[in-house]
């Protein structure tokens, strides 16, 4: 069986649930409706960066919010799929639209709805404060929980493997 640094070795593409992952879970909801989510600007810089050195970053969410949306617009993230009810389904869009098998996708979730796409990615994660099914079945648990630096842990595991993670020497914004 291949371990985990072994599997991320094949990594070309993420693919992140939002709440719970990016987010530390919590929605602060206002009288009008407006949901506001708090983000870890770490865990942003892992992103733009990751796709700034070539990487497919996407987003599959069952919530549906602007604030999600402009978020990952402003990171380069050009696949965000909200307001999804078949998470599966959705990632074989992402898989076929992009060309990419599964062993080269590295999803990270936090709850059971992320379980169908967890067991289908080629590599698996979640963050330390993830549901317990969640943390039984994947291939790595962060040391992080979601939205303290879980994705940037993950990205910045997948660049420094295939040597594309900052070099002091080589530093160009």
């Amino acid at each position: 069986m291949i371990n985990y640094k072994e599997k991320l070795s094949s990594v070309k593409a993420f693919v992140f649930d939002f709440d719970g992952v990016m987010t530390d879970g919590n929605v602060w909801t206002y009288a009008d409706g407006e949901t506001v989510r708090c983000g870890n600007i770490k865990d942003g810089f892992a992103i733009q960066y990751a796709v700034k050195k070539g990487y497919i970053v996407a987003v599959i969410s069952g919530a549906t919010s602007m604030s999600i949306d402009n978020r990952m617009h402003a990171l380069g993230v050009t696949q965000c799929y909200t307001g999804c009810g078949d998470k599966i389904k959705t990632f074989n869009e992402f898989l076929a639209k992009n060309g990419l098998r599964e062993e080269e996708v590295l999803c990270m979730g936090d709850d059971i709805p992320d379980y169908p796409i967890l067991q289908r990615a080629g590599v698996s994660a979640c963050p330390s404060d993830a549901a317990v099914e969640i943390k039984e079945t994947v291939d790595y648990i962060s040391h992080f929980p979601g939205g303290r630096g879980c994705v940037r842990d993950v990205i910045e595991q997948v660049l420094r493997l295939h040597n594309q993670w900052f070099h002091q020497d080589a530093v160009v914004w």
